[in-house]
């Protein structure tokens, strides 16, 4: 029961893949200048990572290792590609926003570096737990940042007028690349504040 609760806390907090093991940072700073595209795409790594890790670790004992990573690839590369047709089907609009990036989580350094280090050695009920984890450490990241780019750099939350009732002026720099790099140095700074083990000697 403790292993299964650090399983689910770690990759939330010590051991989070964005702001602790430095993964995933692209697609971070691309989907994050609305709160809904970063929604989505957290829930869309979330499915993926749970999914792939579920299946990989019922089939870990019937792969032959030197295809490994292949297998893995191709029931990655399926569950990305049902993500995508669902959100094709029922949010089409959000799927045409994130263009590429939902296809993109095939090469997300997080989905194969946890069915790699922890599918593959464990039944199916932990893989799944620790594949949602790093989705959900993966997506909370990716919020915070989309939260306080929409709000800053466009007044909105959701689409939503939020600042605009008190003459708040849109700032334009908010929504430029740069910014999401440096507002995710933010949160790193901020968790490693709190956190103080995490702090190098």
């Amino acid at each position: 029961m403790a292993n299964l609760k650090e399983t689910i806390l770690n990759p939330i907090t010590k051991g989070n893949p964005i702001t602790v093991l430095v993964l995933g940072i692209c697609s971070s700073l691309a989907v994050t200048v609305e709160l809904k595209g970063a929604c989505v795409m957290a829930l869309s790594v979330i499915a993926v990572t749970g999914l792939s890790s579920l299946v990989v670790s019922l089939l870990r004992k019937t792969i032959p290792n030197r295809v490994r990573i292949i297998v893995q690839l191709v029931v990655v590369a399926m569950m990305v590609i049902l993500v995508d047709q669902f959100l094709k089907a029922y949010a089409y609009g959000i799927d045409k926003q994130l263009s590429v990036y939902i296809g993109l989580i095939i090469t997300n350094c997080i989905v194969m570096g946890r069915i790699e280090a922890f599918a593959l050695g464990n039944s199916p009920i932990p893989s799944l737990l620790d594949g949602i984890a790093n989705g959900v450490g993966y997506g909370a990241i990716l919020v915070i940042v989309a939260f306080f780019r929409e709000l800053f750099g466009s007044g909105t939350l959701f689409g939503f007028p939020v600042l605009s009732a008190i003459g708040y002026t849109n700032n334009g720099l908010m929504i430029l690349p740069p910014m999401a790099l440096i507002l995710l140095g933010c949160v790193v700074w901020v968790q490693r504040s709190i956190q103080k083990d995490l702090q190098e000697k």
